[in-house]
């Protein structure tokens, strides 16, 4: 009769093997695009078989991300649009947080959009899955006790300035500095000519960029101050040269509508649709709006005279509120901690003094030359290879164990 095997003898059933990481982002502009386009490819060479989904645009489809929702569906601007399509956001949020849940991420990415980003990781985190915020808000600039409310939304935060994580460690919350990509992305030195032959400039004769902004409403409220300013510089500069990039259609539309109403020389300009980078390269100061565009003259090593102005309304429910908690607005003089740029901002965002700074850069070139220095010490400081150690961060938590689950309700 066969010996029947003991039951310490039967032999064991192969473990199954372990499920490919799953990672869910959600971008919801052009830029954000970018940044989880980057991660994407940098993620996938450390765990090749990851697979990836979410919200995004073209670059995170083509790095390989299976998009549920189209990143132009978050793409609002201004309190009126986004109030015009909050059912449709909502009913959007609603579904794409439950498709995750049920996907069981091993991590969830929130890629900036704060206002739409926080809550869906706040409600991942409190139902078990892991969450990574990519992009602080300025909690830096704005109140500083933002940062625990995006500590409860997120496990982890990847912040692109160096600042930024000594500000969440006062509120115990894990936050890494991972270098901003586009300092990975603009070279050290760019080539004036080079940019200025693209773009059918003069090689020798003087270029003042003109960036009222991307957004209409900064256009509307700068353009006229800006043109004048620039007309003033052409008074005093004959054989100026004046390039303006306009960020889209409709700000080309009003660029366009605010030069006719000013008495800048047609011959001595140029209007240009997008193509904002070169124009920054091409000039020799660059005249701008406060906001990340600053950053970008400073990675180009462009002198800068900074302008802003929001509404009157505005200005005073900030200064009523104490909402702005820095001296400092424009991100080379925040990351250098003195100005290195000057800012003109509310009643001193005026043409005469917003020409009498832009004529302070092209008279004193011993200035300019001083700058350099201070760029690029900032440019390397940033120039971290972002994508990848925002990578790390991101595996340091897929190799962490198991991933969160939970019912949605």
């Amino acid at each position: 009769m066969p010996i029947k095997p003991s039951a310490s003898s039967t032999p064991h059933s192969p473990a199954p093997a372990p499920r490919a990481p799953r990672v869910v982002l959600c971008a919801g502009e052009t830029s954000g695009d970018g940044l989880g386009a980057g991660l994407i490819i940098e993620l996938r060479r450390r765990f090749p078989d990851a697979e990836f989904a979410g919200i995004g645009g073209d670059a995170m489809r083509n790095a390989g991300c299976q998009t549920w929702f189209d990143a132009s569906e978050l793409a609002l601007m201004g309190l009126a649009e986004v109030l015009r399509h909050l059912p449709r956001l909502l009913k959007l949020r609603r579904a794409f947080r439950q498709r995750v849940l049920d996907w069981q991420p091993d991590v969830f990415i929130g890629i900036d959009a704060p206002d739409f980003n926080l809550g869906v990781e706040q409600w991942l985190k409190q139902r078990g899955v892991r969450t990574v915020h990519y992009v602080s808000p300025s909690v830096w600039a704005w109140r500083e006790k933002r940062a625990e409310k995006i500590g409860a939304s997120a496990d982890r935060v990847l912040c692109l300035f160096p600042m930024e994580p000594p500000i969440y460690a006062r509120h115990g919350i894990d936050a890494r500095f991972v270098g901003h990509p586009m300092a990975d992305a603009i070279p050290l030195e760019s080539e004036r000519s080079e940019a200025r032959a693209t773009l059918g400039l003069p090689g020798t004769a003087p270029v003042l960029a003109v960036l009222p902004g991307s957004r209409l409403g900064e256009v509307g409220r700068l353009g006229p101050a800006f043109f004048e300013a620039a007309w003033q510089a052409c008074e005093r500069m004959p054989d100026l040269h004046i390039v303006v990039p306009a960020a889209n259609a409709k700000c080309r539309q009003l660029i366009d509508q605010q030069i006719a109403a000013s008495a800048l020389p047609g011959a001595r300009l140029r209007v240009l649709d997008g193509r904002a980078r070169e124009a920054m390269v091409a000039a020799d100061v660059v005249l701008l709006a406060s906001g990340t565009a600053t950053l970008e003259t400073m990675l180009v090593k462009r002198p800068m005279v900074v302008g802003y102005r929001v509404s009157a309304l505005t200005a005073r429910i900030v200064k009523l509120l104490g909402l702005i908690k820095v001296d400092r607005y424009a991100l080379p003089n925040v990351l250098a901690g003195r100005d290195l740029a000057p800012e003109l901002i509310q009643q001193d965002c005026t043409p005469d003094r917003l020409a009498a700074a832009v004529l302070q850069w092209f008279e004193h070139p011993d200035c300019v030359a001083g700058l350099q220095d201070d760029y690029r010490r900032l440019h390397l400081e940033l120039r971290q290879d972002a994508s990848a150690r925002a990578a790390d961060a991101v595996a340091e938590l897929l190799e962490g164990g198991g991933r969160g689950t939970g019912n949605g309700e």
